[in-house]
């Protein structure tokens, strides 16, 4: 059953440095988005992903850059924290009440 798809790939990460240079070939032009993942062994939705945020950090396309994500990422965590505090304290007071 498990041969009759495609095996699952691992997950990789990659240095920004890596990332960057498979941007900026995709958009000199003179090789397309799935020719270069192919070339790379990368897969096509991350190699566009990748550009679309470049695209964005440059300001040439709409949405969060990666500064501001990192950002939203920190402060998700911090609220979390928080709350986490406040639930903790309320079930002290209750008790102690």
């Amino acid at each position: 059953m498990e041969s009759m798809g495609k095996k699952k790939r691992p997950r990789r990460s990659f240095t920004p440095e890596f990332k960057a240079e498979i941007v900026e070939l995709c958009q000199r032009g003179d090789r397309s988005i799935g020719q270069v993942a192919k070339d790379f062994d990368l897969t096509e939705t991350a190699v566009r992903d990748w550009v679309r945020q470049a695209e964005v950090d440059t300001g040439r396309r709409d949405g969060l850059t990666s500064s501001e994500r990192e950002e939203l990422a920190a402060l998700r965590r911090e609220n979390r924290r928080l709350r986490e505090d406040v639930d903790v304290l309320k079930r002290a007071t209750a008790f102690f009440a």
